[in-house]
């Protein structure tokens, strides 16, 4: 299995989580583990997802800094190994 860390910030607004899963769902990506709040008005979610039936990760990647524009939110997305690698320094 590979996964990747996804994470979603900016101002809460209606549609957020829909909008982002809706666009996991139609690039097969499954959500493994979720946590999401909102504080003082700002919405935070971080998802671990299982991306082993994705093709092209950087065409994901894109896919979600567009859904990320058009939502008003920043959309991180990083494979989980580079994200261990970072945090592990």
């Amino acid at each position: 299995m590979k996964k990747a860390i996804i994470t979603v910030l900016g101002q809460d607004r209606v549609g957020i989580i829909s909008g982002v899963c809706t666009l996991l769902a139609n690039e097969n990506i499954n959500i493994l583990d979720i946590s999401q709040t909102i504080v003082d008005g700002y919405f935070n979610m971080m998802m671990i997802v299982d991306v082993s039936g994705v093709d092209n990760l950087n065409d994901t990647i894109e896919h979600l800094d567009k859904i990320g524009s058009d939502l008003g939110v920043i959309i991180k997305c990083q494979r989980e190994e580079i994200f261990a690698s970072m945090h592990r320094i």
